[in-house]
């Protein structure tokens, strides 16, 4: 089998053919990591490479396979994790220069703890915005993370080293986490898959306020299924995460949702969000996504409800809490901090406790405008983005985006409000490709749930997978050629 076909491979391809002695594992990921090699001064997806520890890894798995040992679902699967997640033996580093030398972690975040007993090796940590502050990769520790479809364009963030990396070939999955549309944002921009589970399903062992939380971790991956089975192994309870204690212990279906015939499916649709204009292209590609689901008997009606979607208040909490979290840092290192960064900083300290409280209360209401919906809809279908990636070069402290010609606000109003909201909520949301825009990039559309949902929304995206093939669209700068 050549390099090609081993990196054009789903997950759940690869870990059929090894269980089947069809595939080494150590072939696997020697091609893995040649091609992350080759492709870093191109894409720069990757902050650091285990190449000793992913190959003893690999080398462990095939000789189980050998000794005919029980096998993860993700068993000699090459898996890269964001530079935000604990990884024994490898330098937890944020996208900042501030941990550059720092210490190794001890030990692995539950999350990778999970995704190894699944059989899944880690082979690297993949490049982020400084403390995942914003939606493109880049920052003064590494440079930029470009959109392995066009290198003039953003990948997307925070995790936009991990999908680069998934959308290029540089392993079949990734760990990415979703603090403000993270995940979505550039799994939407790359064109893979990417989900932000519902609160309480994944545990965030790190979030500095768990209670208050609403950053997530979850799966990116080329298909659904592999989605799927990563979802499936880090999901569960944690304690050190108190959203998860009481979360269910399966996920459940909707019997609707069973079979091929979608008629009992009642789909809400929201074309805008806080943004004022929403792209031609992308919007004829939701059109579509839609109009293949009504083909399986769905119902499709647009929500007309007026919702106040509190960008500016989610705008306060957001850099609010940068501010109190981040000011550590800055008597040693604000000269080498994102300016971005800082500036959102200084933003969030002209806040009042008075208006943070109000923005607290705000999120509480937005839930319950949500939950509103879900009483005449099964699912809420939306855009992922209002247009493409935007160009890499992007100021995202002060340029405003560009959408049909028109200058639509800072990215959060004019390019990503679809996705945020969804943090505050708790709701779980999937974005899926939909096609490419006018500009040959790619296109998404965002999946949303009841709360505990989660495999809604994937049999949903697997249906959509099924009627609007994407797994055969390679980019161009793609390690597999």
């Amino acid at each position: 089998m050549s390099d090609a076909e081993m990196l054009r491979m789903t997950a759940q391809r690869a870990a059929s053919l090894i269980r089947a002695r069809k595939l080494s594992p150590v072939e696997y990921m020697r091609a893995v990591l040649g091609a992350a090699r080759a492709a870093q001064p191109r894409l720069n997806a990757f902050a650091a490479l285990a190449e000793e520890a992913a190959l003893d890894g690999a080398r462990e798995a095939e000789a189980a396979v050998m000794r005919g040992a029980p096998l993860g679902p993700l068993h000699g699967v090459p898996v890269s994790i964001k530079d935000q997640v604990d990884v024994a033996g490898l330098t937890t580093g944020h996208g900042s220069a501030i941990f550059a030398g720092q210490p190794p972690a001890a030990a692995d975040d539950v999350l990778v703890q999970r995704l190894r007993a699944a059989g899944a090796i880690v082979f690297g940590k993949t490049h982020m915005p400084e403390f995942g502050h914003k939606a493109l990769t880049d920052g003064p520790a590494f440079g930029a993370t470009p959109n392995p479809w066009d290198l003039s364009r953003t990948s997307g963030g925070s995790s936009g080293g991990a999908a680069a990396a998934v959308a290029a070939g540089l392993g079949p999955i990734a760990l990415g986490t979703d603090g403000a549309g993270s995940v979505r944002i550039p799994a939407a921009c790359c064109g893979i898959v990417g989900l932000k589970p519902t609160l309480g399903a994944v545990p965030w062992q790190s979030a500095g306020d768990a209670f208050g939380n609403y950053t997530y971790a979850g799966p990116m991956a080329r298909s659904i299924g592999d989605a799927a089975v990563m979802f499936a192994a880090m999901a569960g309870p944690s304690e050190r995460d108190p959203w998860t204690v009481s979360a269910p212990q399966a996920p459940r279906l909707n019997p609707a949702l069973a079979g091929n015939d979608l008629s009992g499916l009642r789909i809400g649709y929201i074309e805008r969000a806080a943004n004022p204009r929403l792209a031609a292209d992308m919007a004829e590609n939701t059109c579509a996504m839609l109009a293949a689901l009504e083909a399986q008997g769905a119902v499709v009606e647009p929500v007309r409800e007026a919702i106040d979607w509190i960008e500016f208040p989610g705008r306060i909490m957001y850099q609010g809490n940068f501010a109190a979290a981040m000011a550590k840092h800055l008597p040693e290192w604000r000269d080498r901090m994102d300016p971005t960064l800082l500036a959102f900083m200084q933003r969030g300290d002209g806040f009042s406790l008075h208006e943070f409280r109000q923005a607290q209360f705000a999120r509480t209401q937005l839930f319950r405008a949500i939950q509103a919906l879900f009483e005449r809809h099964d699912l809420l279908v939306t855009p992922t983005l209002s247009r493409t990636a935007l160009p890499a070069a992007f100021d995202a402290a002060h340029d405003e985006v560009e959408v049909e010609g028109e200058r639509c606000g800072i990215t959060r109003q004019g390019w990503s409000s679809y996705v945020y909201p969804f943090n505050l909520t708790g709701h779980p949301a999937l974005t899926v490709p939909s096609g490419f825009g006018a500009d040959g990039l790619p296109t998404a559309v965002q999946l949303v749930g009841r709360w505990g949902a989660d495999l809604d929304l994937l049999r949903l995206g697997g249906v959509l997978e099924a009627a609007r093939p994407w797994a055969a669209a390679w980019p161009d700068s793609a390690a597999a050629g």
